[in-house]
């Protein structure tokens, strides 16, 4: 009977790439804890990361309408592009304003979509009422909150989205490497089980 040989090195492989992907959520996890304690610093480097990657993108599509000079879209790639660098400038040079600014439209865009799932759920009733109603207070009630505190709620409102984004990414990748890990080993032992021999053999 042929004994059949066993690639190990791939399991190996696949184990260590799912190892890092756990390393990094790790990682995120310790930062987003972090950016919880410490929000106005979140804040501050969520909005100096905003601004960089307006500034990068905005050079980037700049970059792309210059190559594509002579076509229709050329003059809008540049508005566009000019437009991302100027946004990016000013973040950077101004982060407290930056993140005032987007506190504002953060709110309004709670209360706007606190009140549009409270009506839709008064009016349209549907099998996911309840969850629906509760959506739309909560949104509601959290615009009103941030609104009343506002400017002073600015230096921690972005920092605390930006450290819980970071904080569910990670334990989303920590999830995923140990599942992963766990998975490639029971595939592995598996595939080391010796096959029960048939008859021709």
């Amino acid at each position: 009977m042929a004994v059949k040989r066993v690639d190990r090195t791939e399991p190996a492989r696949l184990s260590r790439e799912f190892g890092w992907v756990a390393a990094l959520g790790v990682i995120l996890v310790l930062a987003g804890l972090v950016g919880l304690v410490y929000t106005g610093v979140a804040t501050l480097t969520s909005m100096f990361l905003f601004g960089w990657l307006l500034l990068i993108g905005g050079v980037v599509g700049l970059l792309h309408a210059v190559q594509a000079r002579g076509s229709n879209f050329f003059w809008l790639g540049v508005v566009v592009a000019a437009l991302n660098i100027a946004a990016g400038v000013v973040v950077i040079a101004r982060p407290e304003a930056a993140a005032a600014a987007l506190t504002m439209f953060a709110a309004l865009l709670f209360l706007t979509g606190g009140v549009f799932r409270l009506v839709g759920s008064l009016v349209v009733r549907g099998p996911q009422f309840g969850w629906t109603l509760v959506q739309g207070a909560f949104g509601l009630l959290l615009g009103i909150l941030v609104l009343a505190s506002w400017p002073s709620s600015s230096k921690y409102v972005i920092g605390c989205f930006f450290s819980l984004a970071l904080l569910f990414d990670g334990l989303g990748l920590v999830a995923t490497g140990f599942g992963g890990r766990k998975i490639v080993g029971m595939v592995a032992e598996r595939q080391e089980k010796p096959t029960a021999p048939t008859e021709s053999e």
